[in-house]
């Protein structure tokens, strides 16, 4: 239910989730507990019935642990990257890691990317 959500929704409310999640997840865990997760859904509007939202939290909470990774949870909605995609992000990190350490700090980011 909430994948036909998000695909009626948009990029701008899928890439704006993500970030939520990221902004609250403050010691950069990867995860977020039940609450975050629900006040997420519900901050974009997400809204689900709280039995759909019960079993969609024991999907993806596997590990009983009380908490998300929301990575799990993008894979989850998302699926993953298709060959395409896995294909233009290597060729974009083979770019980046020039030095081919296998790692890219972000003094070697800047030289080839502006965000302005």
């Amino acid at each position: 239910i909430l994948r036909e959500m998000l695909s009626k929704r948009g990029v701008r409310v899928i890439t704006g989730l993500g970030k939520y999640f990221r902004n609250r997840d403050k010691n950069r865990s990867g995860f977020l507990s039940r609450a975050d997760f629900k006040e997420g859904l519900k901050a974009f509007h997400l809204e689900i019935p709280e039995e759909d939202f019960e079993s969609l939290w024991l999907i993806l909470d596997d590990s009983k642990s009380d908490k998300v990774e929301y990575g799990e949870f993008t894979r989850a909605v998302f699926g993953e990257m298709n060959e395409y995609r896995k294909a233009f992000v290597r060729k974009a990190y083979m770019k980046l890691d020039f030095n081919k350490t296998g790692s890219v700090p972000v003094v070697d980011i800047r030289k080839c990317y502006c965000a302005k």
